[in-house]
């Protein structure tokens, strides 16, 4: 572990005027504009500056020695302390209501790390087929050869099968709130109880739903992980990925030892070895992922790709409640196609998840959704070159509307099997909807529709 890349003792929170006092509370939508920026300390800008840096100049011995002992906070080297990404990771960290986030180059980062973390020494992931292609590929087929084994239930909506599942080796639950592309839903509240009962951690990816649709804080998870390049970010211009904790799981257990185990390069002033616990005993988890993972690894996250995500965050309360009006109209007509075999949206009546959409999910579902088009892959083909407005793209949650066909590109890791196991059919288009008018986007399906069943 390099002590020139240092881990944060602690995040300045929500810090911008007017939020002074430990009590004060502010809204969503102010976290989102305001959180983790004062300009006083940066020259009065307005605007959260691009500190395009590699180092920063120490302020003398003494004040070296205590950044690199952990005594005192500040940026040292950019690929773990720049400003720009700092203001990032605190007005995440406002946004859940934690102190603790990290950021990273890409959502695959965030994701590899936080399993990393939490089952080093070869410990064991217990999750289900409702991954993310790239996700269930790194736990199958990449992870193991690390050392760190997995288990994976086969009734996902059952929090018991969960139970039965953990084992000895066991050391965190994975799961997406919701899932990509089927758009299931997590009962994560649930899921909390059981890891919490057998003293490991629950990881929930929450990309799609975004901490305003959605606070997986607030029902008991202990680590969440996004890939920002989605709905947080917007406009499909920065790849970025984020990892939070909650700050309430105890890891002085027989199941954590990597936590509490001193090492020397986290020794104090008077050459003491310390552990993560020792010295960010409120944010072990982003710290020790900051420590080792990003030190080493070097995922870092760029302050121009930082700044990007901050302006798509400004923005993110307005975008998502359009999105999720989009997708919903958007879903009510294809329900009710000729054309269409099936529909994925967990509000829609009949999908079996309605009770979890509104006890998790009351501002609305996400984005995407997926739908069976009759007709097999030569149906798809035509139909998405059919599309005039829908772009096909490999993203989610971006301003436009996108197109894909899962089996074919996003999931092409998947083997037939796998592809069973997930419930994803070869017939599956995926849509992530955007900010144009619903009119139009229907109507764009509709010429689609006719274009594809006219030349069949």
């Amino acid at each position: 572990m390099s002590t020139e890349q240092s881990p944060d003792n602690q995040a300045s929170g929500n810090t911008f005027p007017g939020n002074q006092s430990p009590g004060n509370q502010w809204d969503f939508d102010t976290l989102s504009v305001r959180a983790g920026y004062d300009p006083a300390q940066h020259l009065h800008a307005s605007s959260v500056p691009i500190y395009e840096t590699a180092s920063y100049v120490l302020d003398g011995a003494d004040a070296a020695d205590a950044m690199f002992r952990y005594e005192q906070d500040g940026p040292i080297y950019s690929r773990l302390s720049n400003p720009t990404v700092s203001v990032l990771q605190d007005r995440l960290g406002a946004l859940h209501g934690t102190p603790s986030a990290l950021v990273l180059s890409s959502g695959m980062a965030a994701v590899s790390y936080a399993l990393l973390n939490a089952a080093d020494r070869g410990g064991s992931i217990l999750t289900n087929y409702r991954l993310y292609g790239g996700s269930l590929d790194t736990i199958t087929h990449v992870l193991p050869h690390l050392g760190i084994s997995f288990d994976i239930v086969d009734d996902a909506d059952d929090p018991e099968a969960y139970d039965r599942a953990i084992g000895d080796r066991t050391r965190a639950i994975f799961v997406e709130s919701i899932s990509n592309p089927q758009t299931v839903i997590a009962d994560i509240e649930a899921l909390a109880e059981v890891a919490h009962r057998h003293g490991i951690i629950l990881i929930v990816d929450n990309t799609v739903a975004t901490p305003y649709l959605l606070n997986p804080f607030d029902y008991g998870a202990d680590v969440v992980v996004y890939s920002a390049t989605k709905a947080i970010s917007g406009h499909g211009t920065a790849i970025a990925g984020a990892i939070l904790e909650s700050g309430r799981f105890n890891y002085r257990t027989d199941r954590y030892p990597q936590f509490s185990e001193p090492a020397w390069v986290l020794r104090d002033l008077n050459d003491v070895p310390r552990s993560i616990l020792d010295i960010a005993p409120q944010a072990p988890f982003t710290s020790r992922a900051k420590a080792v993972y990003l030190s080493y690894l070097g995922a870092t996250l760029g302050p121009f790709d930082a700044f990007l995500i901050l302006n798509g965050l400004e923005t993110l309360t307005e975008r998502v409640d359009k999105q999720v009006s989009n997708a919903e109209a958007v879903a009510r007509f294809l329900q009710s196609h000729d054309h269409v075999e099936w529909v994925d949206y967990p509000t829609l009546p009949g999908s079996g998840y309605e009770d979890l959409a509104r006890k998790y999910l009351p501002r609305g579902a996400g984005s995407i959704l997926s739908f069976g088009l009759e007709g097999g892959d030569p149906a798809i083909r035509r139909f998405i070159d059919a599309v005039r407005l829908f772009s096909y793209q490999a993203n989610i949650g971006d301003a436009k509307s996108l197109i894909i066909n899962p089996v074919r590109t996003t999931h092409i890791e998947l083997d037939d099997k796998a592809l069973e196991n997930i419930q994803l059919p070869g017939n599956t288009i995926r849509l992530s909807l955007g900010l144009e008018n619903p009119r139009d986007l229907i109507a764009d399906l509709e010429q689609a529709f006719a274009a594809t069943f006219a030349e069949a």
